[in-house]
């Protein structure tokens, strides 16, 4: 709508707030809350914040500025307004750019604005005019959650009515009792009610995200004990996934907590069962045609395998973006279904990239990268993706011969020291960035300043935090030392 039509819905339909949402470097959504005359009550177009923005204080916000250059403007993107779902009043719902109040200058590190950058870079670059991006992301909804930690101790509980440990605790389902329907450990992959006690749950976050104007084409219980699942949206353009990505996470944390339950997109908060990942499926078009689509292997184009080339050879320092957390490291362990390996297949689920082989329709030819979890900024791990693959593209980097053995896990160790994998840390990744980062950089997608933010903030309040802590397991193993 446009900023009079959306004038026009709130009066009829006695919208009483607005509420402008904006990300943070690291992948949280912000916002601030207003009545609606200080969106509507503008005559002058030119003069309302639909141009001019609302201030606020950057230096308050995780990566942004520092305190002597703290006043920004978030405008408000006309495209992005719905209604939200969980405001008790009446209230529309807008996603806003961050700008410089002094120069109007779009903020390097708004990372909704590197998403649109990469999407330009692509049409500027002549490869395509549309990238399309399809992310499965993973999540628990678990009963009850504690945690905590201090000089003296440290200490995590998490409850489920679905786990396999589960004691007979005080359940919302049972009532305290313990029912014995209960997933064992990796058999979690679409079973039905008993089993799957969070059918309805998944129906109300589907039917409100499709209220919302996200198309969803499935949803099941995922692999892991204890009511991990997965909700898979329709793809769309990049940009528009990355809003998407964000309310998706807003309406399935906000559905478990109506129900007394909490969700979570931790990648791996279960030890000795499957994380939750973001299987991302990309593809690049012109005219309407999928430019991955050909008559090579598995039914791609060279376009494509020249893309698959791109995310193996800067495979690891994508992870410092894409699995940005000390805990995706839990994930990325063989065994799991985490595909440490940068390698290509088609089928084969334990390679990094994989092509899917589920229809001969050439416009579902794609590419789908599996290292990535929910953790991150989808903004930020969309456009490093593409950067990656458009880095094969225009240097036409050959991705070498697809790996198709049934299981890359179960290499001889003389095979496994010749595939290249992710590292197994985040200073690992991080170090990988630090070396490798110039792809990110063409077209002033991703600037000098963000990544050096990035990687510094994720040394000093996520690795060296982590580091310097003593495990509470290090008690059961040293403690008698």
């Amino acid at each position: 709508m446009t900023p009079e039509e959306i004038k026009s819905y709130c009066t009829a339909n006695s919208i009483r707030f607005v509420d402008v949402k904006f990300v943070d470097l690291f992948g949280l959504w912000q916002h601030i809350t207003r009545p609606i005359h200080e969106l509507n009550d503008w005559t002058d177009l030119e003069k309302s914040p639909w141009r001019n923005g609302y201030g606020f204080d950057g230096s308050s916000i995780r990566g942004f500025q520092k305190i002597e250059e703290s006043d920004m403007l978030l405008v408000p993107d006309p495209d992005s307004v719905i209604i939200d779902p969980f405001i008790q009043s009446p209230t529309v719902s807008v996603i806003a750019n961050v700008e410089d109040p002094v120069t109007r200058v779009r903020y390097s590190r708004d990372a909704r604005y590197v998403a649109q950058k990469a999407e330009q870079y692509v049409k500027d670059s002549g490869a395509g005019d549309t990238v399309y991006i399809g992310p499965e992301l993973e999540f628990f909804v678990f009963d009850e959650v504690r945690f905590g930690g201090d000089q003296h101790q440290a200490f995590y509980s998490v409850d489920s009515d679905e786990g396999i440990w589960n004691s007979g605790a005080d359940t919302t389902l049972t009532g305290g009792l313990n029912q014995g329907y209960r997933p064992r450990y990796k058999e979690g992959y679409f079973p039905v009610s008993p089993h799957d006690t969070q059918t309805d749950l998944r129906n109300e976050m589907v039917e409100i995200m499709e209220d919302c104007g996200i198309q969803v084409e499935l949803h099941h219980h995922e692999v892991a004990t204890a009511g991990q699942g997965e909700i898979d949206m329709r793809f769309d353009t990049l940009t528009k996934m990355g809003d998407k990505a964000m309310l998706y996470k807003y309406i399935v944390k906000n559905v478990a907590k109506r129900h007394g339950k909490v969700a979570t997109f931790m990648p791996k908060p279960l030890f000795q069962d499957n994380g939750s990942g973001m299987h991302t499926h990309l593809s690049i078009w012109r005219d309407g045609n999928n430019l991955f689509a050909g008559n090579g292997y598995g039914g791609i184009s060279d376009m494509c395998k020249w893309y698959i080339g791109g995310l193996i050879k800067h495979g690891r320092a994508l992870m410092a973006i894409c699995a940005p957390t000390t805990n995706s490291y839990k994930r990325l362990v063989p065994g799991y279904e985490a595909p440490v390996n940068l390698v290509y297949s088609a089928r084969n689920r334990s390679a990094a990239c994989r092509i899917p082989l589920v229809s001969p329709d050439p416009r579902q030819k794609r590419v789908e990268f599996r290292p990535p979890d929910p953790a991150g900024n989808p903004y930020l791990t969309f456009a490093a993706i593409l950067m990656a693959g458009m880095d094969g593209i225009l240097n036409k980097i050959d991705p070498g011969e697809p790996m198709d053995k049934t299981n890359l896990f179960d290499l001889s160790p003389e095979e496994l020291a010749k595939v290249p994998t992710v590292a197994t840390s985040l200073e690992g990744s991080l170090q990988a960035l630090e070396e490798d980062h110039d792809f990110l950089l063409k077209g002033n997608v991703f600037t000098p300043d963000l990544l050096e933010t990035w990687i510094a903030w994720k040394y000093e309040n996520d690795h060296d935090p982590v580091r310097l802590r003593p495990h509470p397991h290090e008690f059961h193993l040293y403690f008698d030392v």
